[in-house]
């Protein structure tokens, strides 16, 4: 292999089938997914089967199904060959120095904390909101996901629930499953209410179906109290449980547009701004930066309900608007690999959406951006001859372990429009949130995939970029902020940078399309079209039906000529 800039070649590796024993384990439950970036994602656009199914009318299902198969194109899920390993020779090589890269101080002024924003930061112990006991709330990895331990029902069922920005529903296993230790048995609840609904939700890894019903909810680690909330008791369900994950059910905490089976189903965190009255905010730290994705699950994390804790960041924190409240759409203006922008239209990045969603293990980009990311990292890497399975996440690079092959990568930019709309700022990740370790092989190497993946409908911000950040969701004002997450360190040196101000007048007024063909929009125009055509059947089927009542004959005086008729009445 070539080294460049005269440095000594590091020892790198494909690795191809077939896999030997010890790392068989990858292609195993959860290990496999996470090794594969398959994602524990719901951003599809088109409804379930079920729930299509007990929404519409028996008259108006064929005009469903033709909708629901126009647009299936559009909500195809990425799939990605699972990764495999086997051993290598041994092979020496010079460790190569990591690169030292420090986040910017930036301009932008802090939040007024405490102020009439809403954003409650120093907040009583005694109160509902205690912030510091909500610090380190999390558990998981990039890999298999974050969790938080949640008591539900009367008596208490403690079980592990996924965070997932990207999905509306709150459901938890609600039968035995060979691949969860626990779930919630809603027979041992004196306080759970059955509505006898069925819901079904995609993701574009796995699918449930389940029963929708009300319990109440404790967060130990959380906001003091306890709160009734909608919650699906999930009965069946195909590839959504992994083997070897240690949650039992999924919190969605996106908005009530994604809820299944329809937006009036009152969501996990609407519930608790209505009955705990809390300020319509919250905010996400994940600690998995540099370590390996399916580990032990322990790796930590903070997920703060009502507001912002001053000790999850440093420096200032960035907004970016929420251009619609579905998902957390937001508006990426440019892409920067080392430094050099790609050069692409913006409307590029935003195909057809670009969302901020934590249950997404990596960073998912639409299939022209993904490729030119590929060229340009390529490119600027110091190391030219990889195979294109690392790109596409079928193969994987191995080093020795005494090596970090880190600083052979450049770091990547995204430009997110400021709420100031004539300037942007922009996230920057080091390699070693993009450049991923999975696994060791013996005593001597190490493996990583590429955390970065092509997709079909969006541009994701998925846990590779927001385990740099201290993400914050200010629902209240329609803004996601981003600002430096000190757990975001590697050998001690920052992994991610904040950068800003920048002028936005190299880029377009506006880079998300004005039409946006998604689940809302689809089911009003599915519905207008079912009741146009329901009208046009009916009046069909009474103009066959009813027999004429009369008849009219004609006599020598309705004669019709071209004197008393054509050219008499041809100007009127």
């Amino acid at each position: 292999m070539k080294s460049g800039r005269g440095e000594a070649a590091p020892f790198f590796l494909l690795l191809l089938l077939p896999p030997p024993p010890r790392p068989r384990l990858l292609q195993s439950g959860s290990q496999a997914a996470a090794a594969s970036g398959r994602s524990l994602r719901s951003w599809e656009a088109a409804p379930s089967p079920r729930a299509a199914a007990g929404m519409g009318t028996p008259l108006a299902a064929p005009v469903l199904l033709l909708l629901l198969a126009g647009t299936a194109g559009l909500c195809r899920a990425f799939f990605s060959l699972p990764l495999r390993v086997s051993h290598p020779a041994p092979r020496g090589g010079s460790p190569p120095a990591p690169v030292v890269l420090r986040p910017g101080s930036g301009t932008r002024q802090q939040d007024n904390l405490g102020g009439a924003d809403g954003l409650a930061l120093a907040s009583d112990p005694g109160g509902a909101l205690n912030f510091l006991a909500m610090v380190e709330n999390l558990q998981g990895d990039s890999g298999r996901g974050y969790y938080l331990e949640m008591l539900i029902g009367t008596p208490p069922q403690t079980l592990n629930i996924l965070v997932d920005t990207g999905s509306s529903n709150f459901a938890v296993a609600g039968v035995p499953d060979p691949d969860v230790t626990s779930y919630f048995n809603t027979e041992l609840s004196s306080t759970y209410k059955s509505q006898g609904i069925d819901v079904t939700v995609k993701y574009s890894q796995g699918s449930w179906t389940g029963v929708l019903g009300t319990d109440v909810i404790t967060i130990p680690k959380g906001i003091y109290g306890s709160y009734t909330v909608n919650i699906a008791t999930i009965l069946e369900s195909e590839n959504f449980f992994l083997t070897g994950v240690k949650w039992h059910g999924i919190l969605g905490l996106a908005y009530d547009a994604l809820a299944k089976p329809s937006s009036s189903v009152e969501t996990f965190f609407d519930s608790l701004v209505r009955q705990a009255k809390i300020p319509n905010i919250f905010s996400l730290q994940m600690c998995g930066a540099g370590l390996p994705v399916s580990g032990s699950g322990t790796n930590g994390g903070s997920l703060v309900l009502g507001g912002i804790e001053p000790s999850l960041y440093t420096g200032d924190i960035w907004y970016t608007p929420i251009k619609e409240e579905w998902y957390y759409q937001v508006e990426i203006l440019k892409l920067e690999v080392g430094g050099q922008n790609l050069e692409l239209d913006c409307r590029e990045y935003n195909a057809d959406k670009a969302i901020v969603d934590s249950g997404t293990t990596l960073l998912r980009l639409p299939q022209k951006v993904f490729s030119a990311v590929v060229q340009a990292i390529a490119r600027t890497s110091l190391i030219q001859e990889f195979s294109s399975g690392f790109w596409t996440g079928s193969q994987l690079a191995c080093w020795d372990k005494t090596e970090r092959p880190w600083s052979i990568f450049p770091k990547l930019s995204i430009y997110l429009r400021d709420e100031n709309s004539s300037r942007s700022f922009r996230i920057s990740i080091l390699p070693q949130l993009y450049i991923q370790p999975i696994l060791g092989i013996g005593d001597n190497l190490q493996c990583y995939r590429f955390g970065i993946s092509p997709s079909t409908n969006a541009l994701v911000i998925g846990a590779t970029v927001m385990e740099g950040f201290y993400v914050i969701f200010d629902r209240a004002q329609r803004r996601v902020g981003f600002a430096v997450s000190p757990c975001a360190e590697v050998d001690g040196s920052p992994v991610s940078e904040i950068e800003g101000p920048f002028t936005t007048a190299d880029v377009a007024s506006n880079c998300v399309s004005s039409v946006s063909f998604h689940e809302p929009v689809l089911w009003i125009a599915s519905y207008a079209l079912m009741s146009l055509c329901g009208i046009i059947l009916l009046v069909l089927i009474i103009l066959l039906l009813v027999p004429p009542r009369c008849q009219h004959r004609y006599t020598d005086n309705d004669v019709v000529n071209d004197e008393s008729s054509l050219v008499r009445h041809r100007w009127k």
